[in-house]
């Protein structure tokens, strides 16, 4: 009994270094439970040694979750390669940017002009239609305000019109066939005086070099007899074109001054709602630059014929009505329509009254284009439709090539009235991006204030009895 309490001591201090033992494995095993859980921040690394140790963060991991140790000290470090859109210069990426849209609006255009091209002839009647519209809506708002009904107003113009150009066209053609066989016998008589001039001139032409010329153009055209007649046949089925087109340029102009208005605001329900108040804005500013284009266009025209037409008569030149009328239609076609029909005015002179007479025409000719371009022109057109003479000039070559005479026709008042929208369009996108901007605050608040959008039509803007957008004047 007396070992008892030796050995009961000696069995509580084994039991008191076991539960020690104990506690320590359970706070190893915790801390190992919480490594794994939240890795440990690393003790910060000196700058010396931060380029030869890695960072345990940015080591990879292997699928079982156990980090991959890192390269040894004697491997070469290599260099994270760069972003590839990073690595391509600036000027490159937007010159691919601006490349590619280049390339769809290119393509959209192609698209465009092949459909263009397969209903051509629908198209210019309808273009054709356009320009006849805006030369007579006038007259039909005009009878309108004085009391006609709609229908019956547009019924009187386009009767009216059409009765005119139909008599100036049967007033040409009658003066061709009643002058035919006089100017016939005047062209051989020319012929042969502009022979003698030559034998006699002082270029040393022979009779022989002038009948070896005939021999050959007589011979040219028996060798291309076929061609000819291949050219006659085509020639009867563009008549047959044009007077297709003749109808559908009438049918359409009816339709146009009838109910030209449902028309604009159905087109207009095809534009997605965003856009359409700008361009419900620049629609009537578009048809008021053709609708100046065209009356422009006609006195200007008008003038010349006239003009032009008492000269050739007074100088006692055959046909001097129909080349007046030919002047007439040509001064559409701006600067090569005169050309056109200023040197065959000159070369029927020359051909039936002789050199003198022929210069005196060219005279005539160039003083009244002189006075059209200076004065007429600026004067009657203004300010309402401006084109730079070079945008002219490659309009209609390049209207000519696409669709011939129409094509060309049309060319000008298509790019004043693109011109037209354009600008309004870019206004109006200022002006919405100036209400749409936060409001100034301080004294500078009144001087950039929002005003009201172009595309809002005025209060003090009449629209006529029925609404029709037609009648509308200001007051």
């Amino acid at each position: 009994m007396s070992n008892l309490p030796g050995w009961l001591g000696r069995l509580g201090a084994e039991l008191t270094d076991l539960g020690e033992r104990l506690e320590r494995r359970r706070a190893e095993a915790e801390k190992g439970e919480a490594e794994l859980v939240e890795p440990p921040v690393p003790a910060p690394v000196p700058a010396t040694a931060a380029a030869a140790v890695p960072d345990e963060a940015a080591r990879p991991e292997t699928a079982g979750g156990d980090r991959v140790p890192p390269p040894p000290a004697y491997a070469p470090s290599v260099a994270a390669r760069p972003d590839p859109v990073a690595a391509i210069p600036w000027g490159m990426r937007v010159a691919a940017e601006a490349g590619w849209r280049l390339l769809v609006l290119a393509g959209t255009l192609w698209v465009l002009m092949r459909v263009i091209s397969a209903v051509q002839l629908v198209v210019l009647a309808f273009v054709a239609a356009l320009l006849i519209t805006a030369m007579l809506q006038p007259t039909v708002a005009r009878l309108k305000r004085y009391g006609l009904p709609r229908g019956l107003a547009t019924a009187v113009t386009a009767i009216l019109g059409f009765v005119i150009i139909g008599l100036v066209g049967w007033f040409v053609v009658w003066q061709v066939m009643d002058n035919i066989d006089t100017l016939s016998d005047k062209v051989r008589t020319g012929i042969d005086d502009l022979k003698n001039w030559l034998l006699d001139s002082p270029f040393h032409v022979t009779e022989q070099q002038i009948n070896d010329v005939a021999k050959n153009l007589s011979d040219t055209i028996g060798t291309n007899t076929e061609q000819i007649t291949s050219a006659g046949l085509q020639g009867v089925t563009v008549m047959a074109e044009v007077l297709t087109g003749m109808l559908l340029a009438m049918f359409s102009t009816l339709f146009l001054l009838y109910d030209g208005k449902r028309i604009w605001h159905w087109v207009l329900k095809l534009v997605p709602a965003q856009a359409r108040p700008g361009v419900a804005g620049a629609g009537p500013r578009a048809w008021r630059t053709l609708t100046a284009y065209v009356r422009g266009t006609v006195v200007v025209a008008l003038i010349d014929a006239i003009f032009i037409g008492l000269g050739i008569w007074f100088l006692k030149v055959p046909m001097a009505v129909p080349l007046a009328v030919f002047i007439f239609l040509f001064a559409f076609i701006p600067l090569v329509g005169a050309v056109i029909s200023g040197a065959l005015a000159v070369v029927v002179a020359l051909v039936t009254e002789g050199v003198f007479t022929a210069l005196m025409v060219l005279v005539v000719v160039l003083a009244v284009q002189q006075i059209e371009g200076h004065v007429l022109q600026p004067f009657i057109l203004g300010r309402a439709v401006r084109v730079h003479p070079l945008a002219v000039v490659l309009s209609v070559a390049a209207g000519g090539m696409i669709a011939g005479i129409g094509g060309a026709v049309v060319a000008v008042p298509l790019v004043a009235v693109t011109n037209t929208v354009v600008g309004y369009l870019r206004a109006y996108g200022q002006e919405e991006a100036l209400r749409h901007a936060p409001s100034p605050r301080g004294a500078s608040a009144l001087d950039v204030a929002p005003t009201s959008a172009p595309g809002s039509p005025p209060e003090d803007i009449d629209y006529g009895d029925d609404g029709d957008s037609g009648d509308k004047t200001a007051k």
